[in-house]
């Protein structure tokens, strides 16, 4: 299974087969070998986001169809988000020991499980539990596309290339939403919406592995499962305690007590077995001892709770608040989308250009804490052309952040760490987007039942439908007095969800302000030279044997 290292007594390699494959990566390819092996990854990462995002429009009908609560509506992104979360830095390990283009194609396999599955849920169990499966593709697409990424191309000329994911990231999230609005408006109903991404999904598999070509270097593998389980079972227990704390038991309770106490003990066990048992963690702690993935990991956690704790729930605003179809709604999104599109290529090219990036990461998340915070004044009377601009501004922001806090520690971290150290970023973010969508998601049901239940009691009037307090209707098929209820309920809620997440932003906008830039490497083989005094002393006699020959 596992292929010792060569020894000293090895035939005397050339250059190019001791300093590129063995790093998998020699960064001698060509802009257009390297666009040839980018196709079937920008595939792979179009299907990672589509799934999210083709499905944001369609919930508030799923819900209703299925007849779930805001709970669960809760839920089925936090199912995703969670598997992916948990995965992630496992993805990434493996990639740093298996054969990377074998881990993409299995992602996809097990992305095209899960979307079956929850194409034909019967129920919100079975849909979650679907969704759970999807995550867990989605998890390696997300972290392995940015390691084969950051293992092809130097971090230099990585800004280039990561326009290309910044345009991939915007069409998924502008076309996600208005095919899946499409779609649930069609006679495919919402079920169609888990069927869109598997053509995309096959076609990228295919192209995989025509167009990809990466060398192996296998070594003794060490998979740190009992670390994964913890990591995984804590962040569960906790966020399962955040969803449900409130509505299915009181906040200062004993299942409280319990969940909480778990959670936390399993998170601890995790850290020490991280620390002091597994040969090869998850995590690898001494990443941290480097002051910008210290920072940019605190940061990442912080973007993710802003980010995805607010703005997944911007398509329930628009359907709720305001009587939007799903189509109609998805279209409500490419203004925000269009400034992550425009800030992520024009960011990416020049970054490229110029080797300066750290102000394009200060910016960003001034644009991101100004977004935040005029999203929080809206509510059901507010102009649509001012939220349009709102979410501009917030666009703008994440396209010049996202994709460049990954490049700064990719930049200070040598090619044997870089799916760990990728993946470990990836994987705060992603907690952080859990733990917002979560938490914000528990307050939102809170906020709207209570103010629900105050319309009612206001109007004298019952519910014309049978559901328990926290029930989601499908609202625009409510009577008109009734209907206006709800949309106040969801209107005045959701701009106290931006304002909960604009502390959050803030938090990440002081740890990229205390960042320290350092000039982007020019090429791979640098992180190598930096990182042993071996290789760097190889890299020399290489470089004189090609010269004489």
């Amino acid at each position: 299974m596992s292929q010792a290292p060569p020894t000293p007594s090895s035939p005397e390699p050339s250059l190019d087969s001791t300093v590129g494959p063995s790093v998998e990566g020699s960064g001698e390819m060509s802009h257009r070998e390297i666009l040839e092996a980018l196709s079937g990854l920008l595939l792979a990462m179009f299907v990672a986001m589509l799934s999210s995002t083709v499905v944001t429009n369609a919930l508030p009908r799923i819900v209703a169809d299925l007849h779930g609560s805001q709970t669960g509506y809760t839920w089925v992104v936090v199912a995703t988000m969670l598997a992916m979360t948990a995965t992630t830095p496992i993805w990434g390990k493996l990639s740093d020991l298996f054969s990377k283009k074998l881990l993409v194609q299995l992602a996809l396999v097990i992305y095209i499980v899960g979307s079956l599955i929850a194409a034909f849920a019967p129920n919100m169990e079975v849909l979650i539990g679907a969704r759970a499966v999807q995550g867990l593709g989605v998890g390696g697409l997300t972290a392995l596309v940015q390691v084969v990424i950051a293992t092809m191309i130097s971090p230099r000329e990585r800004g280039r290339y990561s326009g290309y994911l910044g345009a991939v990231f915007a069409l998924a999230t502008v076309s996600g939403p208005l095919i899946g609005g499409v779609i649930v408006d069609s006679a495919l109903g919402w079920r169609g919406c888990f069927f869109v991404g598997l053509p995309i999904a096959v076609a990228a598999f295919f192209l995989l592995q025509k167009t990809l070509h990466l060398p192996v270097v296998k070594r003794p593998v060490h998979i740190d499962y009992l670390g994964a389980t913890l990591l995984v079972g804590g962040v569960s227990t906790l966020l399962v305690w955040v969803s449900l704390a409130g509505n299915q038991f009181a906040w200062a309770s004993s299942t409280t007590a319990v969940l909480v106490g778990a959670g936390v003990a399993m998170l601890v066990a995790a850290v020490y077995v991280e620390a002091r048992v597994a040969v090869e963690p998850v995590i690898p702690l001494r990443l941290f001892r480097d002051r910008t993935t210290t920072l940019a990991t605190i940061a990442s956690v912080m973007i993710g709770v802003a980010m995805f704790g607010s703005t997944v729930y911007l398509s329930q605003y628009f359907q709720t608040a305001r009587g939007m179809s799903p189509t109609e709604a998805g279209l409500m999104s490419i203004a925000m989308v269009g400034g992550l599109f425009v800030s992520s290529l024009v960011s990416g090219r020049i970054i490229s250009d110029t080797g300066v990036w750290k102000r394009w990461l200060v910016g960003g998340m001034l644009l991101v804490v100004v977004g935040l915070g005029l999203l929080g004044t809206i509510d059901e009377t507010t102009s649509l052309v001012m939220i349009g601009g709102f979410m501009a501004i917030l666009g703008i922001g994440l396209g010049a952040t996202m994709q460049n806090l990954v490049l700064s520690v990719q930049n200070n971290v040598t090619l044997a760490d870089m799916g760990a150290a990728s993946s470990v970023v990836a994987f705060f973010r992603s907690l952080g987007g859990s733990i917002g969508v979560s938490a914000l998601g528990a307050l939102l049901s809170h906020q709207v039942a209570a103010q629900v239940t105050e319309g009612y009691v206001a109007a004298q009037r019952p519910p014309t439908f049978s559901a328990d307090s926290h029930a989601v209707p499908d609202v625009v098929t409510l009577p008109g007095w009734e209907q206006s209820i709800w949309e106040h309920a969801f209107g005045s809620s959701f701009g106290h969800l931006f304002v909960v997440a604009t502390p959050f932003a803030l938090v990440a906008l002081l740890c990229v302000l205390l960042i320290r830039e350092v000039p982007l490497r020019t090429s791979n083989l640098e992180a190598e030279a930096e990182a042993s005094p071996e290789v760097a002393a190889e890299l020399h006699r290489a470089i004189v044997r090609k010269v004489r020959t």
